[in-house]
């Protein structure tokens, strides 16, 4: 059982302000109870009882059914109601929703409060702090919301990144043009009407350049199509959806793309005596949009599912699930359980050294040919495979200083990595880009070393020391980018580096891909040698879109077109 630093959480409600917008005798009601800090909302309906709602128990306010000029009252001292029928108080999290009667008069009122508690986002910090897209399920009032909202705060605040939050219903950030200090320096757009969330979506992506999109409750088809955009242009999503749990959500069609979607596939006769199944079997049918799902089990206690592809993919088998749990005890400590392990592949043949260290360079001098053939028309994809999980534990011994590695070279081929705060995905792929022996791990005490961030080694949270307390050597990257990762990886097992102008080649592509997804038409990039036109098509396919290589040397060239 791992655990994270002690959480220190404070709550902000602005309680007063909700109960002066409440007739005076309900209000002097709610001001009498002792327990009116965990009041949760208060409910208005004509010609009933005002009630004030608290954990486990509702208690009438007042000795007089509510009347209509009190729900006027009421109205006339909060914000405009929108399409979805709710309202707010100025600079707070407060929420107001409306029932209408068919005349479209208000005959009820849900007053929710509406509290900033900070600190909370500590049980899940080192995984927002990868860069990794996380959906959030949980049942309504389990604290999704809080946590969307401490998460934009401290990527804002605390990492520096450009964040934006889409705010349908005023919920992240309380009503009123100037948002609520809660989400620190992120910025806010708000949606006009619900139906148009998915458009404001893709704008922010557009209009704003952030790193980051915070967006409360996916719940169409749209927005599950729209969030899929965003995850292809490379920003990080954080979001929400419908939905209490990772099966919930494979059950519903709408939102099922999320997590890659399910179909129905037909198997050989051949194929499905091989698999020992019926013929007609379900199949993950795209790559998941989020890297990570968080089940809020309750508000201090979740399961992580830290990778969702093989998590999808396994329930499809009917193959138990086993999550990362999380629970934060009552002393504020979070105790953290890791997952169990996915079942390793068949052992590979061991590995010549020379095959070691070629890596990547072999793959792009030698083992790559123009052709037809893999995931794009072109240079190939290929290369071996990534060990992601089995095979022997290698020994380690410390590398020449003239190698200028990290401090560590493998005698055998290979090594077990614990990454701490690092995007799990884009390590995962600097590995297999590179085709070196590694594979990351859930527990640092099955890992051969730590790799973290250089925040990180600053903060030396519990993990880190305990992990350099059993001996494992701590490496470090600058940022969370595949290019700082394969740089280490590199180090670690003696590859050298690209051809020069290769990251200028790079970027043209990112650029070019852009434009052929905005504009839907075909891009031509400048000619480059086959090395620099294989990571180019690797690009584009990571992208969902097709590429060939056109000319002949040395002016052949990627061309891009849209899918």
């Amino acid at each position: 059982m791992l655990e994270a630093p002690t959480v220190q959480r404070s709550v902000t409600d602005d309680l007063e302000l909700l109960l002066a917008v409440l007739p005076p005798a309900i209000r002097q009601a709610i001001e009498r109870s002792p327990d009116r800090e965990d009041l949760l909302e208060v409910v208005l309906d004509l010609g009933r009882l005002p009630e004030a709602r608290f954990p486990g128990r509702v208690l009438e306010v007042g000795e007089d059914p509510v009347s209509r000029e009190e729900l006027a009252s009421v109205v006339e001292r909060v914000g405009r109601f929108g399409d979805d029928n709710r309202a707010g108080i100025e600079r707070t999290l407060h929420r107001i929703s409306a029932l209408r009667n068919r005349e479209g008069e208000v005959i009820g009122l849900t007053c929710r409060v509406g509290r900033a508690v900070f600190g909370t986002v500590d049980i899940l910090r080192d995984v927002i702090e990868a860069g990794e897209s996380i959906l959030l399920l949980g049942r309504p009032g389990v604290g999704k919301t809080t946590l969307l909202r401490e998460a934009a705060r401290v990527l804002a605040d605390e990492l520096g990144k450009r964040v934006v939050v889409v705010d349908t219903s005023n919920e992240i950030a309380g009503d009123g043009d100037i948002p609520h200090p809660g989400i620190g320096r992120a910025r806010r757009m708000q949606v006009p009407s619900p139906d148009r969330q998915h458009a404001v979506m893709i704008e922010a992506v557009e209009n704003h350049m952030p790193e980051v999109i915070v967006i409360d409750e996916i719940g169409t088809a749209a927005e599950a199509l729209a969030a899929r955009t965003i995850a292809e242009r490379g920003v990080q999503l954080i979001a929400t959806a419908h939905g209490n749990s990772l099966d919930n959500l494979l059950q519903n069609p709408t939102l099922a793309d999320l997590v890659g979607g399910i179909h129905a596939v037909t198997l050989s006769d051949e194929e499905a005596r091989r698999r020992r199944t019926q013929k007609t079997v379900l199949e993950r049918k795209a790559p998941p949009t989020f890297d990570v799902l968080v089940e809020i089990q309750d508000r201090d206690q979740l399961a992580v599912h830290r990778r969702v592809a093989e998590t999808v993919d396994r329930y499809l088998r009917g193959e138990p699930m086993r999550p990362e749990r999380r629970v934060r005890t009552a002393d504020g400590e979070v105790e953290i359980e890791a997952a169990a392990a996915f079942l390793p592949p068949p052992p590979r043949p061991a590995r010549a050294p020379e095959d070691l260290r070629g890596g990547l360079r072999a793959r792009a001098e030698g083992d790559f040919r123009d052709g037809a053939e893999g995931g794009h028309r072109g240079e190939p994809r290929g290369g071996p495979r990534v060990d992601s999980m089995g095979g022997p534990r290698p020994a380690l011994r410390p590398a020449p200083e003239a190698a200028g590695g990290p401090g560590l070279q493998p005698e055998r081929r290979v090594v077990r990595i614990f990454p701490y705060a690092v995007s799990r995905g884009k390590l995962e792929r600097a590995i297999r880009d590179l085709g070196v022996s590694a594979y990351l791990v859930d527990d640092y005490r099955q890992a051969d070393l730590v790799l973290t961030l250089k925040a990180q080694e600053r903060r030396q949270p519990k993990r880190l020391r305990e992990a350099e307390a059993r001996g494992l050597p701590l490496e470090v990257v600058r940022a969370n980018t595949i290019k700082q990762m394969e740089k280490f990886l590199r180090g670690l097992f003696g590859i050298g580096e690209l051809p020069e102008g290769y990251e200028v080649a790079l970027e043209q592509a990112e650029k070019a891909i852009d434009q052929v997804l905005d504009r839907g038409h075909p891009v031509e990039l400048s000619p480059q040698d086959r090395q620099i036109r294989r990571l180019q098509h690797e690009l584009v396919d990571d992208a969902g879109l097709t590429s060939e290589s056109k000319g002949n040397e040395p002016y052949r060239r990627v061309v891009i077109y849209p899918r």
